[in-house]
């Protein structure tokens, strides 16, 4: 749940809208972020459903890249994808609930792609023929990060490695907004991607104030 925040007074309205989300069955974290704005993930005491809010409570994502599953010679990365909303998924060939939900990733992808989102996968403990056979076979078009050890999650400090699958949606500053530890439906998640696609940039809502 929520902890604290000595010195931070919420309005009304936002915390109407935090209410309304931990009734909802969602947590909803402000205490991931660490003093220099980097993400930390703090262990949800048992919720699989997390959202961050509001923006500022956000932590930031650094460094997250690996070998592209398309072949040793390429790297991807969030590097790659500036200014853009990232869908995080963490899975593998071998993992049941992962053939579940890839189709609705799919369509995540293709309905959002316009208003600036992607989904980045993180392909872990797998064999590479196998998971290129995985994404082949569900007609799969978004990157995938090969990484069978896991290391690219070190960015998402303190993240557990072992919960797969788990999606993680970044902001388009890259901040970490939303957290699924837990296979995710298209209903649930292209409604949070779209809300976090919507938001205003920090520097474009400092504009004439």
């Amino acid at each position: 749940m929520t902890a604290a925040v000595p010195g931070r007074r919420r309005s009304p309205a936002v915390v109407t809208v935090l209410l309304a989300l931990l009734l909802g069955g969602c947590g909803v974290g402000t205490d991931a972020v660490a003093a220099s704005g980097t993400f930390t993930f703090v262990a949800p005491g048992g919720q699989t459903r997390i959202l961050y809010d509001p923006p500022q409570s956000r932590g930031s994502v650094h460094g997250l890249s690996g070998e592209s599953l398309l072949g040793p010679a390429r790297t991807v990365g969030l590097e790659d994808f500036p200014g853009q909303v990232v869908v995080l998924n963490v899975w593998g060939s071998w993992c049941g609930p992962c053939r579940e939900e890839a189709p609705g990733l799919q369509q995540v992808y293709e309905t959002t792609r316009a208003t600036g989102v992607t989904v980045l996968g993180i392909d872990v403990r797998d064999d590479r023929d196998a998971a290129a056979d995985f994404m082949r076979d569900r007609a799969l078009t978004f990157p995938s990060i090969f990484d069978n050890p896991g290391r690219s999650l070190v960015a998402l400090r303190s993240f557990p490695r072992n919960t797969v699958p788990s999606t993680i949606v970044l902001d388009r500053e890259h901040r970490v907004a939303a957290v699924f530890l837990t296979a995710v439906r298209v209903g649930e998640l292209l409604p949070v991607v779209a809300r976090i696609a919507a938001e205003q940039p920090a520097a474009a809502a400092g504009v004439g104030s």
